[in-house]
């Protein structure tokens, strides 16, 4: 069984006796910078000059500077900015201006697990991943509540690395929902797994393949959307609240005859060996190298499977049908 913490388990001090700069301002930052601050710790925020979120940061009441500023009077770095820009802005803006003993945090185990950002080793490295987006870890701290948090010690070069981390997990709420112990290989390989397997990957194709199965079959598009796409969210909704059992025991005994009879046949033996090789490619660096060479030569592929996916026509039937559905607020992505 993992090792979970508590508020009980955190000295809170040792965060509030820290400066934190809190680098990055959208999701996870603003989230993490206004539940520090509400916990009594000073943080920072550092931004470059062009970040469109200076203006919501300084209107949100922090003090925001330049990343090297921030990183130079800072005890505590978090890095909340995307994976791909955090190797280059370590080496030219962090490494160079970091204070003697000042520590380094993260919400993503990436840059670390893979060698991007080669942290000194006479620093304390650790991170705190909150399981929940920063909208909700902002909503539940401000009513009492937590999101649960992943913590992990890479570097313990002042001995104190864990209970540093746990200081800040608790201040940002996740002391009162619970703090699970990690390695930044597990987080790390356990979520870019997640995502390509299930949560991104396998649920998108496993949509298009049903709604295109039903199309080609000869049926109307907008039936196919509701059955495969829009009835998504009620299963889903259902599983994330009670499990697998409370789904079944909440749809018709039609639906759960079909989902026992065919769910095997779906997620096959084949698709088991798809997914062990998915995990082969993020365990042995693979997927990681691929995604650094990705974004060195500007993106040509995946812009170009972006454009294919929005040109799929299940995103043309559900963008019209979404305008029959007033209780929803309907988004639409900008384009890239």
């Amino acid at each position: 069984m993992a090792q979970v913490y508590y508020d009980k388990d955190a000295n809170l001090e040792l965060i509030k006796g820290r400066r934190v700069a809190v680098l990055g301002y959208g999701s996870q930052g603003h989230a993490h910078a206004q539940n520090l601050r509400d916990s009594g710790v000073s943080v920072v925020i550092g931004l470059h000059e062009t970040s469109r979120s200076r203006a919501k940061a300084q209107a949100d009441g922090f003090e925001v500077l330049s990343v090297r500023e921030a990183v130079a009077s800072a005890d505590v770095v978090m890095f909340l900015m995307p994976d791909h820009v955090q190797a280059d802005v370590f080496r030219n803006e962090v490494a160079p201006f970091l204070k003697k003993d000042a520590a380094l945090a993260f919400a993503h185990g990436f840059c670390i697990h893979y060698g991007q950002v080669l942290p000194p080793a006479d620093r304390d490295v650790f991170m705190v991943a909150p399981k929940g987006p920063g909208h909700l870890v902002r909503r539940m701290f401000a009513d009492g509540k937590g999101v649960p948090c992943l913590i992990a010690v890479y570097q313990n070069a002042s001995g104190q690395a864990r209970e540093i981390g746990l200081a800040y997990a608790s201040a940002i709420g996740g002391g009162r929902a619970g703090v699970i112990e990690t390695t930044f290989a597990e987080e790390t390989e356990t979520d870019l797994f997640g995502e390509q397997a299930v949560l991104c990957g396998g649920v998108t194709e496993l949509i298009k393949a049903g709604f295109d199965t039903l199309v080609d079959a000869g049926y109307q598009p907008e039936i196919a959307y509701f059955e495969c796409l829009n009835e998504l969210k009620l299963i889903v909704d259902m599983i994330y609240e009670g499990g697998f059992s409370w789904m079944r025991y909440s749809v018709s005994d039609t639906a759960k005859y079909g989902d026992l009879v065919a769910g095997r046949k779906v997620v096959d033996e084949y698709t088991r060996e798809a997914m062990e090789e998915l995990l082969k490619r993020v365990q042995d660096g693979s997927f990681a190298q691929d995604w650094i060479a990705e974004n060195l030569c500007g993106r040509p592929r995946m812009r170009a499977w972006m454009r294919a996916e929005k040109n799929h026509p299940i995103e043309a039937v559900g963008k019209s049908l979404r305008t029959m559905m007033p209780w929803m607020e309907a988004k639409e992505a900008p384009e890239n």
